[in-house]
């Protein structure tokens, strides 16, 4: 004769009121769908909607970003025109160096990314990037950019330069 396995007891089903959370005011446990206790609600006044919640953070959030996009725009405002040429181009210890002059034409200090490249190779080179010192506005500034990726004879090179 075998004896039948024994079942687990089931264990008691969970009510809502084994769901907690801390009041939003003092931090006692009330149950979850109830934002503040008896004591910080006497009235037993309604809580605030969670998409009433949602929609004012997502407002905040968005007048933030907004902020920073303004804030970013007078932060770079006046900063170029940029105008470059490569001036003189020499080889040293296998790599091109170019002395690059830029000017800036806005009414704000800045510096630019210019972008030199090998008219030679059609576009289909590897270009440099280099980023220039910083430009007090309308004024010029020279400076050497070693370019790694060009080797060979010192030869014409084209440059780009942007505004942020």
């Amino acid at each position: 004769m075998t004896t039948p396995a024994a079942t687990p007891a089931a264990s008691a089903p969970r009510t809502p009121a084994d769901h907690t959370h801390p009041c939003a005011r003092c931090g006692v446990a009330v149950a979850l769908d109830v934002g503040l206790c008896e004591r910080c609600n006497p009235l037993g006044l309604r809580d605030s909607a969670s998409s009433q919640v949602h929609g004012t953070v997502f407002v905040a959030v968005s007048l933030a970003f907004v902020g920073l996009a303004v804030a970013a725009r007078f932060a770079v405002s006046g900063i170029g025109p940029f105008e470059a040429s490569v001036v003189d181009v020499r080889s040293e210890d296998g790599a091109l160096v170019a002395s690059v002059q830029i000017s800036n034409d806005g009414t704000s200090v800045g510096s630019s990314t210019c972008r030199i490249s090998d008219p030679a190779s059609g576009g289909g080179g590897p270009p440099a990037f280099v980023t220039t010192p910083q430009i007090a506005p309308k004024t010029s500034v020279t400076f050497d950019a070693r370019l790694a990726d060009f080797t060979g004879e010192p030869r014409p090179l084209d440059i780009e330069c942007s505004s942020p």
